[in-house]
């Protein structure tokens, strides 16, 4: 499954664990190589490698260079999922919703190997997402926003029914279109829950894919509360 540590990507994997006719060999997850962090969400490897652990599945932590160009990604992804076909590996997992063009280009890459692409997701209302992910008791925190939609103060915030409540309207209440990204520190589909602390708060540049100017990101640099005990 390809993990990003966050809501969405734990609501996919809760509802394919609970599919007999899925079996989930491990995580993938891609990590910039300078900085050791997620890719976007900016969460630390030690942190993810916590949250893996209380959910019990292996972790494959591949990192990419940064800048990384299209080419340099797929190169490095290619190599990876051959190696796992090898093992028996037939498809991988997304928490995709409902961005078309994301999910075509998942298709094609992996139609090339011969794999699946699979998206438990896929189709459903952000609204009937958010309210089942909150139903079934997860919690996480908002680590990651657009600058240029949201406010600093959202960011390091608890994604909850009153954060999603006082979103703008032009931002969709799951983050799809990269308005926000989360990490999740306890659910259904964990041991025990992960105990954390907003560390600062980051402030970055980085480019639009859009192109044009810069666009202004905030992170919140998230700790294990055991680390400051």
């Amino acid at each position: 499954m390809s993990w990003s540590g966050g809501k969405d990507s734990a609501l996919a994997l809760y509802h394919c664990l609970n599919n007999k006719e899925i079996n989930i060999t491990g995580l993938i997850t891609t990590v910039n190589a300078s900085n050791n962090r997620i890719s976007m969400h900016g969460v630390s490897v030690d942190l993810l490698r916590q949250q893996v652990w209380s959910i019990g599945l292996p972790i494959h932590i591949i990192p990419l260079p940064y800048p990384c160009s299209i080419e340099e990604y797929e190169e490095i992804m290619n190599k990876f999922l051959s190696l796992q076909m090898q093992q028996g590996v037939e498809g991988i997992i997304f928490g995709d919703i409902f961005l078309e063009d994301i999910r075509k280009y998942r298709e094609h890459q992996l139609s090339k190997l011969g794999l699946k692409a699979i998206f438990p997701l896929w189709g459903r209302p952000s609204t009937e997402i958010v309210q089942q992910f909150f139903a079934l008791g997860f919690k996480s925190i908002v680590t990651c926003i657009d600058g240029s939609l949201l406010p600093k103060n959202f960011v390091g915030k608890d994604y909850t029914s009153d954060f999603t409540n006082h979103l703008p309207e032009n931002v969709d209440i799951c983050g799809e279109n990269g308005e926000f990204h989360s990490f999740v520190t306890d659910g259904p589909i964990f041991r025990t829950p992960l105990k954390v602390k907003t560390n600062r708060f980051i402030r970055k540049e980085l480019p639009n894919p859009l192109g044009g100017k810069l666009k202004t990101y905030w992170y919140a640099d998230l700790i294990s509360r055991s680390q400051i005990e």
